[in-house]
């Protein structure tokens, strides 16, 4: 055993050794053969990516998101010049619609003294008040606001989606963050504001941003429990067109009722402009009107124009490696 451990377990390693070491200079100088069977090169070339022209179902659902606000305070007039002969309530108080909250005499224009009310325009709580017994007032001045206790959410509509939003219908679907199950808001407005609408300045002086915000309004039922400054998302249904023709919103220069796509042809490969009328999008998939038929190939992507991140910007996309 001790001649093994001196003489023949020594040799072994260095055999084995010796072996290791010729492999990696064989692999190092010398490598494997590329004309051996199953040598492979690189075939690969640059194609444009093509889709045919299919049918398909766009569901036009715009989702924004948005804020829960509490109805507008409404003000209180008084009616005429006079003296308030009472004050019937106070800041908190819950009224009705058309409650007395207040008396003014005064005269009238024939110069007779008469008595009339300050009455509530809308139900809600009084939630400022700015008279007091036996103080004089003026017709129209404003004295007191009243909290109607109903909400609303409002949501803005980015610039691009206000083309999906041209035939908006009257309602819409609210989730609020944290709150109860989706409910259905009514009375569903999208406005734009005029320009220098609320800038309470002369044109050509107010802030150059004012009145270019577009939003969304829709009223929030009274039978649901909502709070000021709650989040909400609004989704606005605005049309569902069902077995049409679609292509891919990238295949298409423009966006909203008319647009060029670029045929490519089968045989050849050539491509050719072709203008299209468009129809509903959901913001994937447009529908095409007229200018296609079905099967036609197209262009994924409008030449010149960036596609998805990592390809290249011409669309183009690697494809082959074999032997």
């Amino acid at each position: 055993m001790s001649v093994a451990r001196k003489w023949v377990f020594p040799i072994l390693g260095l055999v084995i050794a010796a072996a290791i070491a010729v492999a990696l200079v064989k692999l190092a100088f010398f490598g494997t053969s590329a004309a051996g069977a199953g040598g492979e090169e690189p075939t690969g070339g640059f194609v444009d990516p093509q889709v045919p022209v299919m049918i398909s179902t766009v569901s036009n659902d715009v989702v924004l998101s948005g804020t829960v606000k509490a109805d507008d305070a409404v003000p209180v007039k008084a009616p005429l010049d006079g003296t308030l002969a009472s004050v019937d309530v106070g800041v908190g108080s819950v009224v009705g619609a058309g409650q007395q909250i207040g008396v003014v005499k005064g005269v009238n224009s024939s110069g007779r003294a008469i008595t009339v009310a300050i009455t509530a325009p809308v139900a809600g709580t009084i939630s400022a008040l700015s008279i007091v017994a036996n103080q004089s007032t003026t017709a129209g001045t404003t004295v007191a606001q009243i909290a109607p206790p109903g909400f609303y959410i409002t949501a803005p509509v980015q610039p691009a989606d206000r083309y999906r939003l041209v035939a908006a219908p009257t309602e819409g679907t609210v989730t609020v963050t944290g709150g109860p199950a989706p409910f259905t808001c009514t009375n569903l407005t999208v406005t734009t504001p005029l320009a220098g609408a609320g800038t309470g300045e002369d044109p050509g002086t107010g802030d150059p941003g004012a009145g270019s915000g577009t939003t969304a309004r829709c009223v929030v039922p009274a039978d649901v429990t909502v709070f000021p400054d709650l989040v909400a998302q609004l989704t606005i249904s605005a049309g569902v067109a069902e077995n049409v023709l679609v292509v891919p919103v990238t295949a298409v220069l423009g966006a909203a009722e008319s647009g060029v796509v670029y045929v490519v042809d089968p045989e050849t490969g050539e491509t050719q402009e072709r203008p299209v009328t468009l129809g509903l999008s959901d913001g994937i998939n447009v529908e095409v009107v007229d200018g296609l038929e079905e099967g036609e190939l197209v262009m994924q992507f409008v030449p010149g124009a960036p596609a998805d991140p990592g390809m290249p910007t011409d669309g183009g996309i690697i494809i082959g490696y074999g032997g």
